[in-house]
């Protein structure tokens, strides 16, 4: 059977009727309101467990706290006409940052997670002694822009690769700019640049948190993340929950080994295959602006050609993974996603799905693969997804905690 849960289930936060419990069960209903949209009391009371009584309190205090509004009546059922209750989008705002190799990007989203306002900077490679301050001149601007409601972000996410300056011969990157940006507790130097409580994640988890919450985690259990990026990277989600594995790396496919190692070489990874690098070289071979890896000029002319051999390379790689993932993890779904265009997304897929067909698939159950929901901004929307789930979620184990 798909490896899948019915919208009804999902992700059911339940509570408790004890004393004691009032944030808990406050946080129990803000995330049913989060998953499953607008409900009246009474549904909310049937997902979560708790009685009626409680649930009236409960939405009592969260209205007097703007957190949730209610709706316009729904009439023309059997019985009193219900009022449903929503999440109120002015409730509270995070700010999400994702610092990659080629650019960054800010968010501002609300309660809701709407994104409200979106700044990005393009960089051949980052510089630490601009880029950190840019960062938090954008962090001050986004939560100027609130006014009287600046009071109510709850704090910044940033989304980074674990080791920024990795394979810095590869990026063409001096070894001075690569331990620089490696040796650097990043989160830290955010902090010390903001008064809000930052969270870290590695940018591809991130990435896969926004997948999880607002994306494909709305109807799969579990599954194999793959973010194709600057570098290919991922996650991995185990009943709705984000698994991160000893060191906070799980999913970090790039450095997959495509082929075993032999005598005097370190073998082939997926990152030389299946990354947005790789096609950035071969527009530059070309003589082509290599920034077409990322918008939608990617598949006109006179970027076609090369980005067709790319193509041809990267699904078989892709696929090569997927099989790997299936063989250790078992997992009946797996989601791509990128900072490509869409277009360029659904040729991957396309591609990659008729080189699953060639895999050897003898003794395994193979997965179907989906395309992700989240976008190019998958890594910022994540990160701006942290401290609102901080704040405000019962169950500190759905994202990260990573090192």
């Amino acid at each position: 059977m798909p490896d899948t849960v019915g919208a009804p289930d999902l992700l059911r936060p339940r509570g408790s009727n004890q004393v004691g419990m009032r944030q808990f069960n406050e946080r129990v209903v803000l995330q049913a309101l989060r998953v499953h949209g607008s409900l009246p009391k009474a549904d909310l009371a049937r997902l979560t467990g708790l009685s009626a009584q409680t649930i009236g309190l409960i939405t009592a205090r969260l209205e007097e706290d703007q957190l949730v509004v209610k709706q316009s009546r729904v009439r023309g059922r059997i019985g009193q006409p219900s009022v449903p209750l929503a999440l109120n989008p002015d409730g509270a705002f995070a700010i999400g940052i994702k610092i990659g190799r080629r650019g960054c990007e800010w968010l501002l989203i609300d309660f809701a997670a709407r994104v409200r306002e979106q700044h990005a900077l393009s960089y051949a490679f980052p510089d630490a002694r601009k880029l950190l301050p840019a960062v938090a001149r954008h962090i001050q601007q986004l939560r100027d822009g609130l006014g009287p409601l600046a009071s109510r972000t709850a704090g910044v996410g940033l989304a980074a690769p674990f080791q920024l300056g990795g394979w810095h011969r590869m990026l063409g990157v001096s070894q001075a700019q690569s331990e620089l940006w490696n040796k650097m507790d990043l989160g830290a130097e955010i902090q010390a640049r903001t008064d809000l409580p930052v969270s870290f994640a590695r940018d591809t988890a991130a990435a896969c948190v926004a997948e999880l919450v607002s994306g494909r985690g709305h109807d799969l259990k579990s599954f194999l993340y793959i973010f194709v990026d600057t570098f290919v990277g991922g996650g991995l989600v185990v009943n709705s929950h984000l698994h991160t594995g000893v060191h906070g790396n799980a999913g970090a496919l790039a450095s997959l080994p495509l082929q075993p190692a032999r005598a005097g070489e370190a073998g082939t990874q997926l990152i030389s295959e299946a990354s947005l690098w790789e096609l950035e070289q071969g527009y530059r071979s070309a003589g082509l602006d290599a920034t077409a890896a990322y918008d939608e000029r990617a598949l006109q002319p006179p970027f076609a050609s090369a980005t067709q051999a790319w193509l041809t390379r990267a699904a078989p790689a892709l696929a090569h993974a997927i099989a790997s993932g299936t063989a250790v993890l078992d997992l009946g779904h797996v989601v791509m996603d990128g900072s490509m265009s869409r277009a360029l997304l659904d040729a991957l897929l396309a591609q990659t799905r008729v080189a699953l067909e060639r895999c050897n698939w003898e003794g395994l159950w193979r997965p179907q693969l989906h395309g992700g929901k989240a976008g190019a901004r998958a890594s910022a929307l994540g990160g701006a997804m942290l401290p609102l789930h901080a704040s405000f979620a019962p169950d500190h184990d759905v994202f990260l905690k990573a090192a």
